[in-house]
């Protein structure tokens, strides 16, 4: 993507109502004004709240949306030419319960108050197989106590991704950590029994994955 579309979109950003995009300084040196108050400020309803970490294009984001209209989704990435298409999307296509947020995923605490979400889904994150990067895997011991903060008791996570390191990787941590495995399918196109939610909706590299015939795996967990 050149400079001048990035530009352009990072302009047309500032212009939609469901794009936030709070500075670092706001979130770390006070309370974010919309912290607490994502459904009652930004949805208008206290309907379940459903956060899409990396949420990239926005795809899913979008996607999960359209399929419950009685939930609220926001995805979150800090790439916004990225996710200008999904907020464009939502707002060409009048679907009022899908927002985005630009900002790094380690500050989800700070955004969200805690008990305040009910899902969490992780969609195709990077898997940082080399361990000197151990700290930035997205499902790692630090990361998962700062969605346990701002999760529901008993909120789910999910975790769609093709890389089997990282299935495997997130299994033998919450097996080891005494957290509860839902639900694990190592390739979900191919095994009878994948949920709806997981096949139908596709981001552009999943499709790209399927296109070479790359298993794509899934696993719905809680954090104790």
């Amino acid at each position: 993507m050149g400079s001048k579309n990035k530009l352009k979109r990072f302009k047309e950003n500032e212009t939609f109502h469901n794009v936030f995009q709070p500075t670092r300084e706001e979130l770390v040196n006070e309370t974010y004004k919309l912290k607490g108050k994502w459904r009652s400020g930004v949805f208008k309803n206290e309907n379940p709240l459903v956060l899409e970490l990396g949420c990239g294009k926005g795809e899913y984001t979008v996607g999960l949306a359209k399929r419950y209209p009685n939930k609220n989704f926001i995805g979150i990435d800090i790439k916004g030419a990225r996710f200008w298409r999904g907020a464009k999307t939502a707002i060409e296509e009048d679907i009022d319960n899908a927002g985005f947020i630009r900002t790094q995923i380690e500050l989800v605490d700070y955004i969200f108050e805690e008990n305040e979400v009910d899902e969490i889904w992780i969609t195709f994150p990077d898997p940082q197989i080399k361990y000197k990067r151990t700290k930035h895997r997205m499902t790692n011991l630090q990361f998962l106590e700062r969605y346990k903060k701002v999760l529901k008791p008993n909120g789910l996570m999910h975790l769609k991704t093709d890389s089997e390191f990282m299935h495997g990787y997130t299994l033998g941590l919450l097996h080891g950590g005494g957290h509860e495995v839902l639900y694990a399918n190592h390739n979900v196109y191919k095994l009878e029994g994948s949920p709806e939610e997981v096949t139908e909706i596709q981001t552009f590299y999943e499709s790209q994955y399927l296109e070479k015939d790359k298993a794509i795996t899934y696993i719905r967990f809680q954090i104790n």
